[in-house]
Parts: C-alpha cells; structure tokens; sequence
C-alpha cells in the first residue's frame, strides 16, 4: 500500500473555482438542509478513497450516515461502506476523517453530536479494510467536555507525528453554540491526543469573525498553508465560505490572509465549505468540497486543478 498520508505538496494553490467541478454525489433531496457532502478524501495505490456524511434537514434526522466509496477516476465513486449515527448513540454525524494507516490498515474518525444537547465529540473506527469500518469496535478519541464541543477533525502523519486540527465550539452561552475556532492537537499514535492551542481563531469585524474551521492542511513551497471555512454571523451557520491561512513554521498557530474568502458558490447562500485536497504528485491536485446549489441543498463536487502550461509544452489541458 501507498498511502497518501503526509500533507499534499506542491506549487499551486488547491482553491476550488466552481465552473470547473462536477457532481460527485446528489444531496438525498430537494431544498436547504438537504446536504452530501463534509468530504475526506485519499489516494491509495491509485484508487480515491472518499468518505463523506449525508444530511437531511433539521426534524428529519439530520446527519444520517457516513458512507465511504471508491473510484479509479476520481469522480465516479461506488460505495463501499456506510455508518448511520446509530452506531454511535449520536443524534447527528458530520465531517468523518478517513485515514489510511503505514502498515496497511484504515481508520475512520467519525464527528458525533450527543442527543439532546449542542455538544459533539469524535470517535475512530479501525479495520484491515475500509469494507470492515462499519463493523469494528469503536473508541473515543476527542471527547470534549461539558463547555466544548469537539468536531471535523482534519488528519495528517508528518515526519512520523500525527496532526489534527478540530472545530471547537464553546457551549458557555445559551443560543450561542455556533461560535467556532480551530484547535491543533498532536499524538505520536493518532489514539491519544494532546491539546497544543488554538490553530486559528476568528477576525473581529471580518467575513469570519463568528467562526472559523480549518478544512484542509498543505504545504506550499515549503510552507505550511490551510484552507478555513468562515462565515460572519450566526445567521451564515451552514453556509460558510473558504480562506486561506498560512502558518508561519510549525502547522499549530496559522494566520488568515485577505479581506474576502477565496472560494464560494455563486448561489444565494454562497456556502463553499469542507475542502479535501488530494495531492496526485506531479504538481497537480483533485479537491472535494461541499457546496450550495441553487435550490439551497449541498452538493459534493470535486474539480482538478492542474500546473500552469509552459511555453512550449503541448500538453492538453482538461479538467474535470
């Protein structure tokens, strides 16, 4: 197996442009609340692997299942898996973190919300195949506490240390759970994690000053970068927009850049969130994302982006 687990490399910038994605999955319906997508994509030995969560609207169950698929292209995806929030006890799912581990086996990171409650916590499923995640044992490995929530885990191994980035929400006012920063936290296992600070946080009076959530980690020539969704009021919950945030060494404290986002849906909403890049090694990379239609449900699209054509060179250019 050769998995792709340290962060995508390369000269580009993975920002989605829209015009260039296609569908990879439908939402299960018609109109806002309907969602697929939260993506977390890999390559191994050729093969895309993909796990992302499907969502019907609020009194209709919300965040039903986490299904993980396959695809030789990577746009047209069988399924292989899926896990339904009953496997948890979880009232919803969101975004799952799939992990294909050195010695050949997987992991699935899986976001959970407590019924009854605003409070998440993450839990790992792990099997020899990604067909056996819905199966195996389960164990908690980001529990939160009483006045956090703890959600969308972002994971990479990197030098032979594991890195996550997770979506905080501090539960400390009443009506206010939507707030969001992002917190790093490092393990030497991927088992047992360790808190490090605050990755990145809100910018008062910007596009993201009500929250922000690390959604993808990559490095640009030698430098540590990371895509974030963003939005700036409660009202904007479930549509954010992407940033783009460098670090400037380690990937624990990133700083947001520009006074407008990068990337959104040209639909009334905007929403452009939960971006997973793919790096395909030759410069160039595959990105998913979840993003707004005109109907209001969220699609999850993927488009390519590609090196930049040199004078002379006679490539021809497609994408997706």
């Amino acid at each position: 197996m050769s998995p792709t687990t340290s962060p995508p490399t390369g000269p580009l910038l993975p920002i989605p442009r829209w015009t260039d994605a296609v569908v990879v999955v439908e939402p299960p319906g018609c109109g806002a609340g309907n969602w697929a997508g939260a993506p977390s994509a890999v390559l191994v030995d050729g093969e895309y692997h993909l796990a992302y969560r499907v969502r019907a609207p609020l009194g209709e169950g919300r965040g039903l299942a986490t299904v993980v698929a396959r695809s030789a292209d990577g746009v047209h995806f069988e399924t292989i898996t899926e896990v339904t929030k009953d496997r948890f006890g979880a009232e919803s799912l969101e975004r799952p973190a799939l992990v294909p581990l050195p010695g050949g086996r997987w992991r699935l990171y899986v976001s959970c919300a407590t019924p009854g409650s605003k409070h998440w916590w993450v839990d790992v499923l792990e099997a020899d195949r990604p067909e056996e995640l819905a199966t195996a044992p389960h164990r908690t490995v980001l529990p939160g506490d009483r006045r956090h929530a703890v959600k969308d885990p972002v994971i990479i191994l990197a030098g032979g240390r594991w890195h996550l980035w997770a979506s905080v929400h501090p539960l400390d006012v009443v009506d206010h759970e939507d707030r969001m920063t992002t917190e790093y936290y490092t393990s030497p296992d991927g088992l047992d994690w360790t808190r490090q600070g605050v990755a990145l946080g809100p910018r008062s009076g910007r596009w993201d000053a009500r929250g922000v959530r690390v959604s993808a980690v990559f490095t640009v020539d030698g430098q540590w970068a990371a895509t974030y969704d963003g939005r700036a009021t409660a009202a904007e919950n479930w549509e954010e927009r992407t940033g783009l945030a460098y670090a400037a060494g380690a990937p624990g404290r990133f700083t947001a850049q520009g006074k407008r986002p990068v990337a959104e849906s040209p639909h009334t909403g905007r929403g452009l969130r939960y971006l997973s890049v793919v790096g395909l090694g030759d410069g160039s990379c595959r990105l998913y994302y979840e993003g707004t239609r005109a109907d209001g449900a969220h699609e999850l699209r993927t488009e390519l982006v590609l090196p930049p054509v040199r004078a002379g060179d006679r490539r021809s250019v497609a994408v997706s």
